[in-house]
């Protein structure tokens, strides 16, 4: 095949060398000449609604990827109706595909060379799904119409969510299923997070950042407490591994309080990383004491640590009479960020 870069004065360009130069401007899907299709995101063209039963798609553009021959631009410069729909049946529902076409005769043999919007009535059925074009044809599916049985009140309601999105190259195309053959540093968008490819896993990004959460920590000792109307809150703010959180006690009137060391859940697992991670922690009780929280390499909890007694100030494990005795209406205050494992 000739190899005509696009583009040179005094080259002629098959519409096939034009169509490949211009998947160098699309997403790609992992092969070596092969792109995505789709409508560009945000753009509100080849929208497809119903009035009656006459079905309409605003006017539009998009990329249609056909493998082996590249990236064909399509243009709707007006809306177009592909007909009406098929009428209801007696008593099944169905489902129907409205697509975007390309006849390109030297691929189809279709004898024609253009681009419409196609109409294809599914089959009735107690189980209805969207039909998929027989044959040898280019194309992308714009939206469904599910059209309820006569039984069934002979309804009809058009989705969109199979219309694909594709961006440029390194672009974060959203997208409700990950892409395939991804590329390390690839990201993309399911509708809640924003996800990038890390070359074995997908490592999830938060839209907003420092979003929180709540998680309901447990408290543990060697001997666990029992929060009885106490009340015990955690909230956390995961931005990558990166975890900051949160974590309030108050003790009630029929709170026990165990024996041992106490300990509190973390809403993720910890990194197995070498370091250990030094937080803060407030007991509010008879007096005010300021301690450290310790989180430990691949920990899924943490330890406070306040001053052993009023005069000894070296750190020792939070406990029941540690720094004070505990007792109704006492606070615990945890504040913290570490690494997690994922």
């Amino acid at each position: 095949m000739p190899v005509d870069p696009w583009a040179i004065d005094s080259l002629v360009f098959s519409g096939l060398e034009a169509r490949n130069a211009d998947s160098a401007f699309v997403m790609a899907n992992g092969t070596a000449l092969g792109s995505i299709s789709g409508v560009r995101p945000g753009d509100p063209g080849l929208t497809v609604t119903l009035a009656g039963t006459t079905i309409n798609c605003s006017a539009g553009v998009a990329a249609v990827a056909y493998s082996g021959q590249g990236v064909y631009r399509v243009a709707l410069p007006s809306s177009v109706s592909p007909g009406t729909y098929t009428a209801p049946h007696a008593t099944l529902n169905r489902v129907d595909l409205v697509y975007l076409r390309v006849w390109d005769n030297s691929v189809d043999a279709s004898g024609l060379n253009k681009g419409d919007v196609v109409y294809l009535a599914g089959t009735p059925s107690s189980t209805p799904v969207a039909p998929t074009p027989a044959g040898t044809q280019i194309y992308m599916p714009l939206a469904t119409i599910t059209v309820l049985s006569v039984s069934n009140g002979s309804t009809a309601s058009v989705s969109t969510a199979v219309r694909p999105n594709t961006v440029a190259p390194g672009g974060i195309l959203p997208t409700a299923t990950a892409p395939s053959s991804p590329y390390i540093g690839q990201y993309y968008d399911n509708g809640t997070d924003l996800l990038r490819w890390n070359g074995s896993t997908w490592d999830t990004y938060q839209k907003v950042p420092g979003a929180w959460t709540a998680y309901t920590p447990v408290w543990t000792a060697s001997t666990n407490p029992v929060l009885g109307n106490g009340t015990l809150i955690g909230r956390y703010s995961k931005f990558g591994r990166d975890v900051r959180f949160h974590i309030n006690l108050t003790c009630g009137g029929t709170t026990t309080y165990g024996s041992g060391g106490y300990g509190f859940t973390l809403p993720f697992t910890a990194a197995t990383n070498g370091a250990t991670m030094i937080g803060t922690v407030q007991l509010l009780g008879t007096n005010r004491w300021a301690g450290q929280i310790v989180i430990s390499p691949s920990a899924t909890g943490t330890s406070t640590l306040f001053p052993a007694s009023q005069t000894d100030c070296r750190l020792a494990f939070h406990s029941a009479t540690v720094p004070e005795t505990m007792a109704s209406g006492a606070q615990v205050r945890i504040t913290g960020s570490y690494e997690s494992a994922t």
